[in-house]
């Protein structure tokens, strides 16, 4: 919907003068953000026109719930409080886009301008607030069926799309996840094995008269509403894999042999899983004691004598390199820039990634938003979130193995805090503020003599919050 069809405006309004109007570009880009996004329609959204700051906290309520009781023909109702649990969450994530319009390119038209400048710099917003939602799927771990790079569309075969829908949706049944309203949000790659099968597809099983297969969109399918998002965490990781590594282990254990001698192939903080059928899952190692490796969360599955490990690579923290290149001196707590690294651990987008203080991991699992190239072999990443620890330099970093980790949701399981910025003081600057169904945008224009030209800012202030770790599960592949 284009909210450009609900505002009126008079036939002059494509001069050079009027395109320049923030109101306008406001409005515009809000219609091209809405259009682009696709997770931030499927979360739990707490939305105000209360204008707030970075850092500010926004009290958003997660809904309370009754039980049944029993009465007798005599008694009374058992009257129960009807509360709702006060979650809060900060608003710290400022996201923008902000690009400089030289002097010869002002006198474009403004349909010009949209295409030129408002498209691309609406669909990056929109892009890195669903990466950003879709990165808490790490958040969810705990509830995961399946294993990495094992669907496929074979006929019969237990790890295909169909199967691996009916155990995600098994899982959620036993968890009493309500079944109504629920969102499975598949990755490019998964899509395209859902697709292959004739489920998916045939016009007569999914009774919409072929929409589905002229949209590539799968509909509603076993219970579940499922998109496809490219944004969804997909990457391939090579890491390296150790044959006839570790010893026979009972399904629930914690500590895993290695016949390595004192696990020296190993690293804290390291992703490892278990090749061939056994557990694809990224385990991560938090203790290394002798050969004994200790894992973060029990094994899903026995795993036979003599298995295959994959192990993920590693890097390390380059605060030092950040600092000289004129970065901030620390990584603290709540930090929510750019983050330098460096090694041998080559960053994707979707990432899994956590940091160990030497032999002391951090808790915290983040997912990498956008990578950038530097100089050798450094990158700048940036994650789904603030750190919720500080980093220093050196710091080592684990890299999560490669495949698609596909998200199964119900609204409630995550929430979405926008707060419109304030408008800017000053005669310097234009700037204006719209907000429309649930999404707020604000639009700054400066002109910079020096550079010649219009610096114009796209911005919105917004905050997450797992809610509810039991709404949601990954569906590995």
């Amino acid at each position: 919907m284009n909210l450009l069809n609900y505002v009126a405006f008079d036939n002059n309004f494509d001069t050079d003068d009027r395109a320049w109007v923030p109101e306008r570009w406001a409005q515009e880009t809000l219609a091209l953000l809405e259009e682009n996004m696709v997770a931030s329609r499927l979360v739990h959204t707490d939305f105000s026109e209360e204008i707030q700051d970075f850092g500010d906290t926004v009290n958003t309520r997660k809904p309370g719930e009754f039980e049944a009781e029993n009465k007798g023909v005599n008694d009374d109702v058992t009257v129960q409080d009807a509360t709702a649990e006060n979650i809060a969450v900060k608003l710290d994530q400022h996201i923008h886009v902000a690009f400089l319009i030289r002097d010869r390119e002002m006198s474009l038209s403004f349909a010009d301008l949209v295409t030129k400048y408002m498209q691309p710099g609406a669909k990056a917003l929109a892009s890195k607030l669903d990466r950003k939602i879709l990165g808490q799927v790490y958040q969810y771990l705990d509830n995961t069926v399946g294993d990495l790079g094992m669907m496929n569309a074979t006929s019969g075969d237990a790890h295909n799309a169909k199967s691996l829908i009916l155990d995600v949706r098994q899982l959620q049944n036993e968890k009493n996840v309500p079944t109504e309203d629920r969102v499975l949000i598949l990755t490019p790659d998964s899509e395209t094995w859902a697709l292959k099968l004739d489920l998916f597809i045939s016009a007569e099983r999914v009774g919409d008269d072929g929409t589905a297969l002229r949209e590539a969109s799968l509909g509603k399918k076993l219970g579940y509403n499922c998109f496809m998002c490219q944004n969804m965490p997909y990457y391939v990781e090579p890491g390296t894999v150790d044959a006839d590594d570790i010893a026979e282990a009972a399904k629930g254990a914690t500590v895993v042999v290695s016949d390595d001698a004192a696990g020296a192939s190993y690293a804290v903080g390291q992703y490892i899983y278990f090749a061939t059928t056994d557990d694809r899952f990224p385990y991560r190692i938090m203790e290394i004691d002798s050969n004994n490796l200790t894992l973060n969360r029990p094994l899903r599955r026995a795993l036979s004598a003599n298995t295959e490990s994959y192990k993920g690579v590693m890097g390390a923290v380059a605060l030092a390199e950040h600092t000289s290149a004129g970065g901030p001196t620390s990584y603290p707590a709540g930090y929510d820039g750019p983050v330098w690294v460096d090694g041998a651990g080559v960053p994707k987008v979707g990432q899994l990634v956590s940091f160990n203080n030497g032999a002391t991991p951090l808790a915290a699992e983040y997912a990498v938003v956008s990578v950038k190239a530097s100089s050798g072999s450094e990158y700048i990443i940036q994650l789904d979130r603030p750190l919720e620890a500080a980093l220093a330099n050196n710091y080592t970093v684990g890299y999560g193995p490669g495949g698609s980790y596909n998200f199964a949701f119900r609204r409630p399981a995550l929430a979405l805090v926008l707060r419109p910025l304030a408008l800017p003081k000053g005669k310097s600057v234009d700037a204006a503020v719209i907000s429309y169904n649930g999404l707020s945008i604000r639009v700054t224009m400066q002109y910079q003599g020096v550079k010649q030209g219009m610096l114009v800012t796209l911005d919105f202030l917004c905050g997450l919050k797992v809610l509810d770790k039991d709404q949601g599960a990954v569906l590995l592949g």
